[in-house]
């Protein structure tokens, strides 16, 4: 086992909100079990939450949707670590507007997983990371842009 742990990739977590009861509608299902098939990323826990309109908190695994709300993301749930506790979920509950639901997805980025282990192995360690939002790097782009001349940007094309 810590031949495995040694090896494993850095890890991610993201909740993604729908508005209404359903997941995405079975539109994200098939994204997702393309980046595992291709060894992308392992997935390691998925709950799936549905908040009422009076704010009532109903959460479900993987074997309690239908089958239509998740494709052959289904076959992942013998895989999968259970790393949320029931404290993490109730915390990232908070973040779910009324009347709509989520999906939690934890998952191992198994790409970056060689760079990880040669990084131990040398001794290095990860002290910080983080994530900038899509919609932050979009609005830089454009500010850029923005503030380019025009002989900048025929240069730039």
């Amino acid at each position: 086992m810590a031949e495995s742990l040694d090896e494993l990739g850095p890890v991610d977590w993201l909740v993604v909100e729908f508005p209404g009861p359903d997941f995405g509608k079975g539109q994200i299902a098939p994204f997702l079990e393309d980046l595992v098939k291709r060894d992308l990323i392992r997935v390691l826990d998925m709950v799936f939450l549905r908040k009422t309109d009076d704010g009532t908190l109903e959460t479900a695994e993987i074997s309690d949707l239908d089958p239509s709300e998740l494709g052959e993301v289904r076959m992942a749930e013998a895989d999968l670590a259970m790393v949320l506790s029931e404290q993490d979920v109730m915390d990232l509950a908070e973040t779910i507007a009324p009347g709509h639901s989520a999906a939690v997805l934890v998952w191992e980025n198994q790409w970056a997983a060689p760079f990880g282990a040669a990084v131990r192995k040398a001794g290095g360690q990860l002290v910080a990371s983080g994530r900038i939002p899509t919609q932050a790097v979009i609005a830089a782009f454009e500010a850029d842009a923005e503030a380019q001349s025009p002989e900048e940007a025929k240069e730039g094309a």
